[in-house]
């Protein structure tokens, strides 16, 4: 049997274990096959993610700021199963394996997201083989039901201070609170992009539980730049009641929750 042809990656050899490097607009970061040892977060510019199909480059998404992409590599040591291209000019952070561990010490939510990252994967080809199966009408992450249920407004909501932007709660049993996530496609329901001009909320920072009348802020494993109500930061993974009125901040985020 012969041995796979392993293709390498750009010119660009890291000399220490981490560093930024800059991309024009239109150039590969890496592409299919490439053989990789490195992971890349973004610190400027966007790039977008791309899959050869039947012969055409798809497109799987688009990272910015923030997002990271490659870690596959250093996890698999394997060849890249996709190509990363800058869609603007573009600087990247390179990390390769020796500071990997350290970067996830240091920053757990990236750790948490790569989780997420695999965790949907997982059911993504869980879905695939029950399809293929001819299983595909039982449920793999939860009934349609209650996906709709997030899906449709309710009264309750939480006022952005400065903008008078109005976020409103699921009607659903949780609310996810963060930003809009390409590296996972996850979506919260609550997506504080637009008003977090800093960056400074978490992809997935906080959830909202309903119970009857009460609602309950819980901060999410991983977020960094805390979670407040009243100016009080509260503890990860513990519920903390939110009554109408009450300021509730995400990151640098300040919001009213209002719930008549």
């Amino acid at each position: 049997m012969n041995k796979p042809v392993f293709k390498t990656t750009s010119g660009r050899k890291p000399a220490q274990p981490s560093y930024a490097v800059d991309f024009e607009a239109s150039e590969f970061v890496f592409r299919e096959d490439d053989l990789g040892t490195e992971m890349y977060i973004v610190q400027e510019g966007k790039v977008e993610i791309l899959k050869e199909i039947q012969g055409e480059s798809k497109q799987l998404a688009v990272l910015e700021k923030g997002d990271f992409f490659g870690e596959m590599a250093i996890l698999e040591d394997l060849p890249r199963t996709a190509s990363a291209r800058a869609l603007t000019p573009l600087k990247v952070l390179m990390i390769n394996g020796s500071t990997f561990d350290q970067m996830l010490r240091s920053n757990p939510e990236v750790a948490v997201r790569m989780m997420r990252k695999l965790s949907r994967r997982l059911r993504e080809t869980d879905r695939m083989l029950r399809e293929a199966l001819g299983r595909a009408d039982q449920p793999v992450v939860e009934m349609p039901a209650a996906q709709e249920s997030r899906r449709t407004a309710s009264p309750e909501r939480l006022v952005h201070l400065k903008s008078g932007i109005e976020f409103f709660l699921s009607l659903g049993p949780e609310t996810t609170i963060g930003r809009k996530d390409p590296v996972t496609g996850i979506h919260p329901d609550i997506d504080l992009t637009p008003v977090d001009t800093q960056r400074s909320i978490s992809r997935r920072h906080s959830k909202v539980h309903r119970r009857g009348e009460r609602f309950f802020l819980i901060e999410e494993i991983g977020t960094m730049n805390g979670t407040f109500v009243n100016g009080t930061r509260i503890e990860t993974g513990v519920p903390t009641e939110v009554r109408s009125g009450d300021e509730v901040r995400c990151g640098l985020v300040s919001l009213v929750f209002h719930s008549e």
